[in-house]
């Protein structure tokens, strides 16, 4: 068992707790970065390369024909292997948004096409769901089970915000577990049907679901409603006939008391479990072996590695696995004055130390809570007689690596300023307040002195009938630090000078012809015509 510290080439800032690592095709992806998508990568998914003790990431785009994803923290992932002429994706299902929106929609994430210059384009499709539809929630697990030939999928746990009519302004924001229901989702037609079991007493949330055929078994979790975590192992068997399902649980008190665990497979249904918590101020150090066969579960401790003093005096810790026994753990980092960078990032590994690189996959839940340039282009390089699992990153690739600092810097600049000092615009926690609004706050200049300033309009309690007038019309506004009260005043109109009409003249206008004639002639003329 190996620790290796890793140093993340700006990109520490997109991970966060909550945040999954997807292995598709032989290549690993991070999904639920901090905040939304920015003008580098739309999607907000990138490909993760970990190589001579660095952590890079790569923007991936979508197919044109894609749903939209948003970045989800802690959601249900649950990876779906090739099957009747279906690719190999990933399902992702509820998680929390980056204004802490529950979702509700079930996704499918799979690789659409690879060009021989790297580029990986992802497709991703949102799938009806109907019949009896799980709400929104996160911190729950979605498993793919096998039985009599068909696939569905077991969905179970999870937070949700309190029903509508029970919400308050004091606990607006307070979440509660969901019922303890179990889900059954045939991914064929999108038919979801809930199945109350009495062995299931009490919703659970940030548990970790290990899968074997038609088993699922859940293990550890957190009780919101008696704050507990019961060492408590469920055994649900699911039969699959043609009539109506049949679910069989069973409940033993010989599991583990741990959330927000990292699940490492080592081997054919072998895994490693280790970090989460044990308490809500202790962290689990120890390592735990879990082997599923046609028996059951088998279940020892494991030597863990040895951790570091930053690991062992950190309060908070969070990670996902990582295939062929390895894991990626993160821990705030410390100090005075604080580190450019929030967190310090760990590659631990589970068996016999190899040359080469490393590759990732898993997916990360935690229940604490704690976002850019002009779209990277491929590479001109082209590539013969080379697999494809092999061009993604067959060379360093520096101008295609996912770099924050080519991003601007929002919290001084944009949208998420502090217009005032009394701002409560938070880019984590914010959400709209005025119709017109969708990803970002309404914002409306300050007239005050010579440059102005943007504030907030929701900071300035504006009315949104004002706003729109505000917006529409040739005025001026003045913010409450500048004025007292929100007023407006008029700019003066234009003062548009008169037109002279000046007159046009020829500039070689000839002049008449004039005759001169004596006194003889004029007197010879007019005897001629008389």
């Amino acid at each position: 068992m190996t620790l290796q510290p890793l140093t993340a080439v700006n990109c520490a800032g997109l991970l966060q707790p909550g945040f999954s690592l997807l292995e598709l095709e032989g290549d690993v992806y991070l999904f639920g970065q901090k905040g939304w998508p920015k003008r580098s990568c739309p999607t907000g998914i990138f490909g993760v390369r970990i190589k001579n003790g660095e952590l890079k990431l790569r923007a991936i785009s979508f197919s044109n024909n894609s749903s939209y994803l948003p970045p989800l923290r802690c959601p249900a992932i649950a990876h779906f292997e090739p099957h009747d002429g279906s690719p190999e994706c990933y399902l992702i299902h509820g998680g929390r948004t980056p204004n802490n929106e529950l979702s509700s929609s079930l996704y499918m994430l799979s690789v659409d096409s690879r060009g021989c210059n790297r580029k990986v384009t992802f497709c991703c499709q949102e799938k009806e769901l109907v019949g009896d539809v799980p709400c929104a929630r996160y911190g729950h697990t979605l498993s793919v089970i096998l039985s009599r030939g068909k696939t569905a999928c077991v969905l179970f746990g999870g937070r949700s915000y309190m029903p509508p009519t029970e919400r308050t302004t004091e606990n607006w924001n307070s979440v509660m577990d969901c019922p303890p229901q179990i889900f059954l989702i045939d991914l064929e037609f999108g038919c979801c049907t809930a199945h109350t079991l009495p062995e299931l007493t009490d919703g659970q949330s940030f548990h970790v679901a290990l899968v074997r055929e038609n088993c699922v078994y859940f293990l550890g979790g957190h009780i919101l409603s008696s704050d507990c975590r019961p060492p408590r192992l469920i055994r649900l068997s699911v039969e699959l006939l043609l009539g109506s399902p049949v679910l069989t649980c069973t409940v033993l008190h010989e599991g583990l008391a741990i959330t927000s665990a990292i699940v490492a497979p080592i081997g054919y249904h072998e895994y490693i479990v280790f970090g989460g918590y044990q308490s809500e101020t202790q962290k689990c150090m120890e390592c735990t072996y879990i082997g599923l066969d046609d028996v059951g579960v088998h279940m020892e401790p494991c030597k863990p590695p040895q951790w570091t003093s930053e690991i062992t005096h950190s309060r908070t810790w969070f990670g996902g696995s990582l295939c062929k026994g390895s894991a990626l753990i993160a821990i705030p980092s410390e100090g005075n004055p604080a580190p450019p960078d929030a967190y310090h990032f760990y590659w631990v590994s589970f068996q016999k130390e190899q040359d080469g690189e490393a590759s990732t996959q898993g997916c990360s839940q935690e229940s604490t809570d704690f976002e850019d340039s002009a779209p990277l282009e491929d590479s001109e390089e082209l590539y013969f007689g080379r697999k494809h699992h092999e061009l993604e990153y067959s060379s360093d690739g520096e101008c295609d690596t996912y770099n924050e600092e080519d991003e601007e810097n929002e919290s001084q600049t944009g949208y998420w300023i502090k217009c005032c000092l009394t701002c409560q615009v938070d880019p984590n926690t914010w959400e709209p307040y005025y119709s017109t609004e969708l990803t970002r706050p309404a914002m409306i200049f300050c007239s005050k002195g010579e440059g102005g300033h943007w504030v907030h309009a929701q900071c300035m309690e504006l009315p949104e009938s004002l706003l729109l007038c505000l917006s529409q019309d040739n005025s001026k506004y003045f913010c409450l630090d500048h004025g007292g009260l929100p007023k407006q005043e008029m700019t003066p109109p234009r003062q548009m000078l008169p037109v002279k009409r000046v007159p046009m003249k020829m500039t070689h206008r000839k002049a008449p012809v004039s005759m001169k004639i004596t006194p003889a002639k004029k007197s010879f003329l007019r005897r001629l015509f008389d």
